[in-house]
């Protein structure tokens, strides 16, 4: 029976860049045929640079796939051929429901366009090898161990390298910063809604390029829901204020204790 093909999950945040350049160090055998990088055309420019650069330090190929842009998606609501009916993509939008209650869309851009475009990718590589299982690298630290999933099709093994080194994401920054190199970027599209205060804040002050981006992107859904008979109005801040309205401040910068000084870890972007 013929080995695996290994493959790398790069979806160029901390965690998932760490791998690779361990792998590339000779810390994580053995060496991967290739990391592939589903592009959603949403990232930050940010995360862009940083591919740039990644390229440049790893002895195996970065393949860039991509399912088309996100945002052109998000932005044209389809019709069932199952019942007919108008819907949206799905994205973890927060909604304002008529009654002022809050829920959250179900997440399918995740799988439509970060899993499926890396699957379809590694299994084209497999064939063309000529093996028969595909060993898929995945970026999980072991603060995120709750996230590790059994893979949906028989020819597809997950490893989670981290996990085996016991590595958390406090854990990748200090391997990065031991070996000079640069710190990642966060991995997430411009508007993605499990952003927390932190992340805003900073696209807003640092990128306000890509935070007027989202800004319009919200106005824009709003709009383009509205063909598919949604009653509820969805809105891209927990909130449930308009992006440009909302207060971003810190606990501690409104006077406040903060004890819970949580870090998003992103979703799709490790």
């Amino acid at each position: 029976m013929s080995e695996p093909i290994h493959i790398i999950s790069l979806g160029a945040g901390v965690q998932s860049s760490t791998m690779a350049l361990m792998a590339a160090c000779g810390e994580i055998t053995p060496m991967p045929v290739a990391a592939i990088f589903a592009d959603t055309q949403a990232e930050p420019k940010s995360v862009y640079t940083w591919l740039d650069w990644l390229e440049k330090q790893l002895p195996f190929p970065v393949i860039r796939v991509t399912a088309g842009s996100l945002t052109q998606k998000a932005l044209t609501p389809y019709r069932s051929v199952k019942n007919n009916k108008m819907y949206y993509t799905g994205l973890p939008i927060f909604l304002k429901n008529p009654d002022s209650t809050l829920s959250i869309s179900p997440r399918q851009c995740t799988r439509d366009f970060k899993v499926d475009p890396v699957r379809r990718a590694s299994r084209k590589l497999m064939i063309e090898s000529g093996g028969k299982e595909v060993s898929k690298w995945i970026g999980i630290s072991l603060d995120e161990i709750y996230r590790m999933k059994e893979p949906r099709r028989k020819y597809e093994a997950h490893r989670y390298p981290l996990i085996e080194a016991r590595m958390s994401r406090h854990d990748c920054l200090r391997w990065m910063e031991a070996r000079q190199f640069p710190e990642p970027p966060r991995s997430a599209c411009v508007y993605c809604p499990y952003h927390n205060n932190t992340e805003w804040k900073r696209l807003k002050e640092q990128e306000p390029e890509e935070f007027e981006m989202a800004v319009r992107f919200e106005k824009d859904f709003q709009q383009s829901v509205k063909t598919t008979g949604l009653i509820a109005t969805p809105f891209l801040h927990r909130s449930l204020v308009p992006l440009s309205e909302v207060d971003f401040s810190t606990e501690e910068e409104r006077g406040q204790l903060n004890m819970f000084n949580n870090e998003c870890e992103g979703m799709c972007g490790v």
